[in-house]
């Protein structure tokens, strides 16, 4: 197996897998501690209502698993920003951020390999999915058609959660005033030096995705990330307002043209109706925009921890304690160093 000399962070966000935790864990564990010179497993409970925080506590103890840090979250929060909670209170050179449940652990070397190669960032996309409903499937491609036309990225392809980030790109979206949001998407569209990789390999479960959840972060991450939704806004409004100047045109043509012509109803119904539609879609998205505005001065912090704990044992802890002997050469005389007189 190659060895790679740096400090690796892995994040994993997890929500009622107490039976699952200790094999995870010990999965993790033997993977990555033979791979780097020292790792930490970050652990983010996304508010689990089953007794997984307890098993993560005897997990830490003394008989437990080294180098583990575990937060556990108050409410439940998207993915995404689980991860992020995780994300910036990594300590190590590299962070991977992983879905135990859906990513596979294996082809990790893989993407560790990359970034020590100089890759800031490092995706990989797993060519087997884990089936969702038609209704899922058709709003997620809808999205990624949208966010592509705005953004020039396909989200699923180019910016897909198993990924490995250095250092100083976590540094550089803590410099965001929402990086729990956009830790998604700014990644893939900052300017670092990124490689893309992708597997396949089957997911060990089939997690069905709520298709409200997803329209919600959906529309939060278009409207916080691009412009072009506004941009697209505007110029239906000047497209409305020019169609409605040449329709009126039209009306003076037809009103002069025409001598047996209604008392205008059929004009001014077509008239209104269009100019509500588009006046419709502007309130739409200005709604959004407000909305957006709204959620970011009242709702506060992202996420909370209740807890935090660490395992017992951390080796990063135990090598600062190690002291080197200094050996001091004697001459053939027995004197330390030196001749003697």
């Amino acid at each position: 197996m190659t060895y790679f000399p740096v400090f690796l962070s892995v994040v994993l966000v997890l929500r009622n897998q107490s039976a699952e935790l200790h094999a995870i864990i010990e999965q993790m564990t033997t993977t990555v501690a033979p791979l780097v010179s020292d790792y930490e497993l970050i652990i983010v409970d996304n508010a689990s209502d089953d007794d997984s925080v307890a098993a993560l506590k005897q997990l830490t103890g003394e008989q437990g698993f080294p180098n583990l840090q575990i937060y556990a979250l108050t409410k439940e929060v998207d993915s995404d920003t689980a991860s992020w909670a995780g994300l910036e209170n990594a300590l190590g050179d590299f962070v991977a951020v992983i879905d135990p449940l859906a990513d596979d652990i294996q082809f990790l070397p893989n993407l560790l390999d990359q970034a020590v190669s100089g890759a800031d960032v490092v995706f990989a996309v797993n060519e087997q999915k884990s089936p969702q409903s038609l209704a899922y499937r058709s709003c997620a491609w809808a999205f990624r058609t949208l966010y592509q036309w705005f953004n020039g990225i396909d989200m699923a392809r180019e910016a897909p959660p198993y990924r490995i980030i250095s250092k100083r790109v976590v540094n550089f979206i803590l410099q965001h005033p929402t990086p729990a949001l956009i830790y998604r998407h700014l990644p893939a569209t900052s300017g670092f030096s990124k490689a893309n990789l992708s597997y396949s390999a089957p997911p060990k479960t089939h997690r069905k995705k709520h298709l409200g959840e997803s329209i919600d972060h959906g529309m939060r991450l278009m409207v916080a990330t691009t412009r072009g939704p506004m941009r697209l806004m505007t110029l239906l409004s000047l497209f409305g307002a020019v169609a409605n100047l040449v329709y009126s045109g039209y009306v003076i043509i037809i009103a002069i043209a025409k001598e047996n012509v209604a008392p205008g109803w059929v004009t001014l119904s077509l008239q209104q109706s269009g100019m509500f539609f588009l006046i419709s879609l502007v309130l739409l998205m200005l709604s959004e925009y407000i909305l957006h505005m709204a959620r970011l001065s009242q709702e506060g912090p992202p996420y909370h921890v209740a807890q935090e704990f660490t395992s017992a044992v951390m080796t990063r802890r135990q090598r600062l304690n190690i002291e080197e002997a200094c050996v001091i050469p004697q001459d053939t005389d027995g004197n330390a160093g030196g001749r003697s007189a």
